[in-house]
């Protein structure tokens, strides 16, 4: 299966930058191609298709679909995934193509830079676990997984979690300003109606435009270029 017919991919010169819904982004560059969180809503057979690394940001459902991941890794012997230990340790049948991440470690992925932050998932509720989190930034892209954590590195294209049970359209706002990417997008919005998305997205791009932040929409299947 294919990516999108929208995708002209790049010849080495452009990043493609595709969303697969809610939290799975896809970042295609000539020959290489990576994927960041393929949960089960996020059509992962198809983010999947023809990637040579894989990076995971924490063990919840909705961005780890454990079934795709190994299945692709059945399909390709040589790819390659990375994930916070508790996550490696479920994959840990692939043996030493699951590499576990630590934050504060750079690395090279698929063909592309990779520098890891974080270490912790946002606090929804003191009664409920806090799970290990990595935000991943890749070549100027940066995926945070369920955290608000600021990377150090000059970043491209953020992606911004928009609704979270861990989150406020305040502490959204905030962090699209602290990161002052000069484009973000969407994730993390599965849960809300069309309604609810459209009226975080409007406040969230008219509270960021006085920062020079270029926040839009970008639908499930489609991509924009970097």
């Amino acid at each position: 299966m294919g990516l999108p017919s929208i995708i002209a991919i790049g010849d080495g010169m452009t990043k493609v930058v595709t969303k697969f819904g809610h939290a799975c982004v896809r970042i295609d560059d000539g020959d290489r191609a990576i994927v960041i969180d393929p949960g089960p809503w996020s059509e992962p057979e198809r983010a999947l298709d023809g990637v040579r690394a894989i990076l995971i940001t924490h063990e919840h459902f909705d961005h780890l679909d454990v079934d795709a991941v190994l299945t692709a890794a059945h399909r390709d012997p040589e790819l390659l995934i990375w994930a916070p230990r508790p996550v490696a340790e479920q994959l840990a049948t692939l043996g030493d193509r699951i590499v576990p991440v630590q934050p504060g470690t750079e690395f090279e992925a698929g063909g592309f830079q990779v520098a890891a932050y974080g270490g912790q998932h946002e606090i929804i509720h003191p009664s409920i676990p806090v799970v290990d989190n990595i935000a991943y930034w890749v070549d100027g892209i940066y995926h945070p997984g369920d955290s608000f954590t600021v990377p150090t590195r000059p970043t491209s294209l953020l992606c911004v979690p928009l609704q979270a049970p861990w989150s406020t359209t305040g502490q959204v706002i905030d962090f699209a300003i602290a990161v002052r990417a000069p484009r973000a997008f969407q994730i993390h919005e599965y849960l809300l109606t069309d309604f609810g998305r459209d009226f975080c997205e409007r406040r969230v791009s008219a509270a960021v435009e006085p920062y020079d932040i270029d926040f839009f929409h970008l639908d499930s299947l489609s991509s924009t270029e970097l």
